[in-house]
């Protein structure tokens, strides 16, 4: 799997001073599962060391340096689309940015009207991957201390992954079947209106091509994971796996699988004890269809992003 990261994040020396911003999550965590790709803009655009830029709105959208007051905004919107240009070369899963730049930032950039700061929005560079990769997981380092975004992201770039490996080593037809079948609760979860189109496709009554059933499999895929994870839907997803036991589950372990769902839905235990317990009923019970399920294991467990009450919303 590839990621597409800021260069600084990567503990590359690109910032304006000459430092770096490594990134633990990125370098230590996320580096057992993926390779990286980098990028800066603003040090192919400036080189490194550099006066800093800020972007102004006075009259126009422009890019300038603080002290000399240069206008960069050419040499830096250049250098971006340049960058965008390489990445669409490389077969990446997911793009990471950093928060608060003039080029990276996604939502976190400072913009100045008459010398004083008025809110903050994309980079120039951020604005542009958002345009050019509508339907790839994006976030920047800092929104990804957020529980809810940080799982939401590895969910969607995991499963993009998966789909472009189908993509790649699909023969038969009963292999995208499978694949649906295995993603079903989990694009319940997202969105349930596309994951019901996504059966009409697999169930391919006007007799379309194997490559012509993926193509347009991926294309709608690819739209259902980038939808943020909501807890309302991921309770109906539980209640349905609850019904897959019972005929087996006594009252009161109904009750107490429904306890635990519902102290789920109220933020008092995290996602991941109501899965450990739909796992070992499917492993006690012989559900093979849950087992196979990726919504109980979307992602490696080592990385653990549904042990915090945080994590939904």
């Amino acid at each position: 799997m590839l990621l597409a990261v800021s260069s600084c994040l990567l503990g590359n020396n690109v910032r304006y001073d000459g430092s770096n911003q490594m990134n633990r999550f990125i370098l230590k965590t996320l580096s057992e599962y993926a390779t990286f790709t980098s990028f800066c803009p603003e040090n192919l655009a400036l080189g490194t060391p550099r006066e800093t830029i800020r972007i102004t709105n006075d009259d126009e959208l422009k890019l300038s340096t603080v002290f000399s007051k240069e206008d960069v905004t050419k040499k830096v919107f250049d250098a971006s689309k340049k960058e965008i240009e390489n990445i669409k070369k490389e077969p990446i899963c997911g793009i990471i940015l950093k928060a608060k730049s003039p080029s990276c930032g996604l939502g976190s950039t400072k913009y100045y009207v008459n010398g004083m700061p008025q809110g903050k929005k994309d980079g120039v560079f951020a604005a542009m991957c958002k345009d050019e990769f509508k339907y790839i997981a994006i976030e920047e380092e800092a929104r990804l201390n957020d529980p809810w975004l940080r799982e939401n992201f590895i969910m969607q770039i995991f499963a993009y992954d998966d789909m472009k490996k189908l993509e790649k080593n699909i023969i038969k037809f009963n292999e995208i079947v499978e694949f649906h079948s295995s993603y079903k609760y989990l694009l319940h979860a997202k969105n349930e209106k596309i994951y019901r189109e996504l059966g009409n496709i697999v169930a391919n009554h006007d007799q379309k091509s194997l490559e012509e059933v993926v193509k347009d499999y991926s294309e709608l895929f690819v739209q259902a994971i980038a939808t943020k994870s909501k807890i309302s839907k991921t309770v109906n997803v539980l209640e349905h796996m609850a019904g897959f036991f019972k005929k087996e589950l006594t009252n009161d372990e109904k009750i107490e699988l429904q306890e635990l769902i519902k102290q789920y839905k109220e933020k008092i235990i995290p996602l991941i004890t109501v899965i450990a317990l739909i796992k070992i009923l499917s492993v006690k019970y012989d559900k093979q269809f849950l087992l196979k399920q990726k919504f109980l294991h979307p992602y490696p467990d080592k990385l653990a992003l549904r042990s915090d009450v945080k994590s939904g919303k």
